[in-house]
């Protein structure tokens, strides 16, 4: 708040658009057979960056919105898009050489020493006293 004014909402209100109006009726695994997981890493490339200012709606906000990487998961919820319409569109962007699309190793998701590492590593993040949750 600056000068008594209360600053804006930096994710703005939930659309009013259907999804399928957003995609054109198309769902995520149309072409491919099977939806990106959402745990995909997405991140702007310089093309996407620069075109930003050509971009429309949605494809401005996430683009936009990916200049360090996020998972789609991430991404749908930041800007309140309904998860597959992240999935639609990330993938015409990624076509479009405007997004960097980085899908998890399937072998790696269900590696239990990985889910091990992640839990351990989850425990070390300080709580906001600032100590570490190492208990069961």
């Amino acid at each position: 708040m600056a000068d008594g004014v209360p600053a804006p909402d930096p994710v703005g209100p939930a659309p009013a658009v259907r999804p399928f109006l957003v995609t054109a009726g198309r769902v995520a695994d149309a072409g491919t057979g099977r939806a990106m997981p959402l745990e995909t890493q997405v991140v702007a490339t310089a093309d996407g960056l620069g075109a930003l200012c050509r971009l429309s709606f949605e494809r401005h906000d996430i683009v936009a919105a990916c200049r360090l990487p996020q998972s789609l998961a991430e991404l749908a919820a930041r800007l309140r898009l309904h998860l597959n319409v992240v999935r639609v569109l990330a993938e015409d962007l990624r076509e479009a050489g405007q997004l960097a699309v980085y899908v998890p190793d399937a072998e790696a998701t269900h590696d239990a020493s990985v889910l091990r590492r992640l839990i351990d590593g989850l425990r070390a993040v300080p709580d906001s006293r600032g100590i570490p949750r190492n208990t069961e």
